[in-house]
């Protein structure tokens, strides 16, 4: 098994070392960063859930992650929250001590460690200045639903008695990680207590019924997902006849009325880009202050990758966290008149949609 494990490792490192753009190289060269996360995912077979490719794919996640990760003025702190394992992910040095950020990692509810949540995690406390906390929540198929939600609310409560009050915490989440942050502000206010401050959604799975059009008109542009990957990981998760239309597990479909600010950010190059649209539009519906930034030519979850798009996304999840922690500020149709038009013709700008915020990525000319 070692064996196996160290061929897999030396595999995948070759691979991404020389395809991941070094720092020699243009970081927005896209070409070679899609043969790297193909590569990933090609490791092992994604549609299986067999005890042996869930090892693989696992041990994938991790070495990319200690590949990608942000290093520089970083630190991390484990601990163990009940029996969930978890890190604190801080800046080395001042930063902003009265706020936090609850990460979920992605990994469609059967991967992801804590190695492999640095990544964004990383970059969060980057983006926003605040300590973040990421947890190990139990994975499927060992472990189906709803254990994951269930350590999602561990870790809340424990920031709770830590100090923190809902006002001071911004949830965010990845993929199915997104899946569960929304899930747990669903949780929390079914059960009465107060939200978070906000929610910062990256590429979040959020429609297991898999409806929207880009599952079909996206299929040839993913470079990662898959319609089969897709119903692999949901079955994991919720056996093999669950009704996925219930908001349990498709937050899409949920009374999201009182749900905090959320930024959503996807790429047009996924599948889910119909979760995200899908998502905000319902949250405007429910009278949720909610905005959407949709990248070009961006694959799913990007921002974990080493390129300027991804910083430029980091950057804007960053000031959106910002505006909603400043002292009464209070989302409205002026943030709209506001916004600029970008002078490219790439992006579409700002575009108010009853009273509320609908955007497209910001302006990227100087990655260009």
């Amino acid at each position: 098994m070692s064996r196996r494990k160290n061929d897999l490792s030396q595999r995948l490192e070759a691979v991404i070392k020389t395809l991941v753009p070094q720092q020699e190289q243009n970081p927005d060269d896209l070409g070679p960063m899609m043969r790297a996360i193909k590569a990933v995912h090609s490791i092992s077979d994604h549609t299986s859930t067999t005890p042996e490719d869930l090892e693989r794919q696992r041990a994938a996640e991790e070495l990319f992650a200690r590949l990608v990760t942000p290093g520089i003025g970083i630190r991390s702190d484990s601990l163990t929250v009940g029996s969930i394992p978890a890190e604190w992910v801080s800046l080395e040095h001042g930063h902003d001590r009265r706020h936090a950020v609850l990460y979920c990692h992605g990994g469609g509810y059967t991967c992801g460690q804590l190695g492999y949540a640095r990544i964004l995690a990383s970059k969060l406390a980057l983006a926003t200045g605040f300590d973040v906390l990421s947890f190990e929540y139990r994975l499927a198929p060992e472990h189906p639903f709803p254990a994951a939600i269930e350590d999602a609310v561990a870790m809340w409560d424990y920031l709770m008695y830590m100090g923190y009050g809902a006002r001071d915490v911004i949830v965010a989440g990845d993929s199915a990680g997104g899946n569960l942050a929304l899930e747990l502000a669903l949780k929390l206010k079914e059960q009465g207590r107060a939200q978070p401050r906000g929610l910062v959604l990256f590429s979040p799975w959020t429609d297991m019924t898999a409806s929207g059009k880009s599952y079909r008109t996206c299929k040839a542009l993913d470079p990662m997902l898959t319609m089969e990957y897709i119903a692999a990981v949901r079955e994991a998760y919720t056996g093999p006849d669950a009704d996925w239309s219930r908001p349990c597990y498709s937050p899409l479909f949920a009374d999201l009325r009182g749900l905090p600010p959320t930024l959503v950010q996807v790429g047009t190059n996924e599948i889910l880009k119909s979760d995200s649209e899908r998502l905000v539009e319902n949250l405007q519906k429910a009278g949720v202050y909610a905005q959407l930034e949709v990248y070009p030519e961006c694959w799913h979850v990007f921002q974990q990758m080493p390129i300027r798009r991804a910083a430029v996304a980091m950057e804007s999840a960053g000031r959106f966290v910002q505006r909603i922690i400043g002292a009464g500020y209070n989302p409205s149709e002026s943030d709209s008149r506001k916004a600029r038009q970008s002078p490219s013709g790439l992006l579409r700008g700002h575009l108010p949609c009853k009273g509320r915020l609908l955007r497209a990525a910001p302006e990227m000319e100087s990655s260009r």
